[in-house]
């Protein structure tokens, strides 16, 4: 007999059978366990007990959750479980992934109650009424709020972030912004250094950080005061200013990065869409000659009352801004330039033009370099109702601005309804 054949034999025995079937018996019983604590700790995670997950949509009190750009809910959910939002991070991270839709949870600040089931914090992640606005500054934008003759109001950026800044203490008040903004130094507040002097030189004057918070949209955390809100918003500003390479960008058509803020924000108050690199060429065509710019914009943006068409006294009356009344740029931006504004700056159209007017209701746009053809528009404009003033005589001076229908709201939306037709 070969030793195959004995091992067969042996196999067959009654002990190696008893043996075999026991062996069977244990592995059968291991899986059993295996999957009973794994159903168990499922039905745990899931809702199904006590102990890892609590039920219901929370108990009233409001916590106040931040999702940082780029997290994941794995990285969410020891915030949730410090904050008593959720019991465990476990079953956070469980009902998450069971959630198709929690793919779609934007970074941002929400406010969510406290002992919320894990499923229900997903839910309410994913509500976009609990998450709390955000600022969306355009270019264009001003800090203060601006009053435009005949009785509307657009939104400035102080306001609109007194709107968003509301939490369970209340909202950050526009005067305590503007409190901070004319007392706490500028390099504080996070300003850059090629803008410390200019801003100082203001004073106490609390438009003096004008331009210095660049258009985008921002999370405010409600929980922030004042001045730790202003400091997080112009420290990022600069941080993309300075990104952009604002420096070499500036000198390279003989202008301070603070000058090209200023110039790059009279194009936002005074050009129509699609004619910023005309305007852009209007305004160094001008510092060229040199002759004063001349922006009816500049004389609006230090009146308490504003409209498209400007009057002689006004034009007359000195200004820190006022460029019919000085030499060059204003003193400040008079708005938050976009990119496209300073990049027009940067590539403005060739052309001689030194004048330009919008002439009708369309937002048609005529640019000369010639006073009397300038003269010509002008009187089309006034009698198109462009130029209509209720204050006064129009300008007849270098340039004008776009219809007020056809300018950008800038401020956005705002504790009341914004103006439909925003002043220059």
């Amino acid at each position: 007999m070969s030793r195959n054949q004995t091992r067969i034999g042996r196999s067959m025995e009654p002990k190696y059978v008893k043996r075999r079937q026991r062996g069977v018996a244990v592995l059968l019983a291991s899986i059993v366990l295996i999957a009973g604590a794994l159903g168990y700790i499922g039905f745990r995670l899931l809702g199904g007990g006590n102990t890892l997950d609590y039920e219901g949509a929370g108990n009233g009190v409001t916590q106040l959750i931040e999702i940082p750009e780029g997290s994941s809910m794995s990285e969410l959910a020891p915030d949730l479980v410090e904050k008593n939002v959720v019991k465990t991070a476990e079953a956070f991270t469980s009902a998450a992934s069971s959630n198709p839709q929690a793919s779609q949870i934007e970074p941002g600040f929400y406010r969510l109650e406290e002992e919320m089931s894990a499923k229900s914090a997903v839910s309410a992640l994913l509500d976009k009424d609990n998450k709390v606005d955000l600022l969306d500054v355009k270019g264009g934008s001003t800090l203060s709020d601006v009053n435009v003759v005949g009785g509307d109001v657009r939104y400035g950026i102080y306001s609109m972030i007194s709107q968003v800044s509301c939490g369970d203490g209340g909202c950050v008040s526009k005067e305590d912004l503007e409190r901070v903004a004319a007392a706490v130094d500028p390099a504080k507040l996070g300003a850059p250094e090629w803008a410390l002097d200019a801003i100082r030189a203001r004073g106490e004057d609390p438009k003096r950080l004008e331009g210095l918070i660049a258009p985008g949209q921002y999370v405010i955390n409600p929980n922030m005061s004042a001045e730790e809100i202003l400091t997080d918003l112009i420290t990022r500003s600069t941080k993309r200013y300075n990104d952009t390479n604002i420096v070499d960008r500036a000198k390279a058509i003989n202008l301070s990065p603070y000058q090209l803020l200023s110039a790059a924000s009279l194009i936002e108050r005074e050009a129509p869409a699609g004619e910023f690199n005309k305007v852009a060429r209007v305004i160094l065509n001008r510092l060229a000659e040199p002759m004063r710019l001349e922006f009816d914009s500049t004389v609006n943006y230090g009146l308490p009352d504003v409209e498209l068409a400007t009057t002689d006294e006004a034009r007359a009356e000195v200004t820190p801004w006022n460029t019919y009344a000085k030499e060059g740029l204003p003193d400040t931006p008079i708005a938050s330039p976009s990119e496209e504004a300073i990049l027009a700056m940067e590539n403005p159209a060739e052309g001689n033009w030194k004048f330009f007017v919008t002439v009708d209701q369309q937002g048609t746009t005529v640019f000369t370099d010639n006073y009397d053809d300038h003269l010509a528009r002008v009187d089309d404009a006034i009698n198109s109702g462009i130029l209509n003033s209720q204050r006064g005589n129009p300008a007849q001076g270098a340039a004008g601005g776009t219809p007020l229908d056809e300018q950008d709201p800038a401020a956005g939306e705002a504790p009341a309804p914004a103006a439909e037709n925003p002043a220059p």
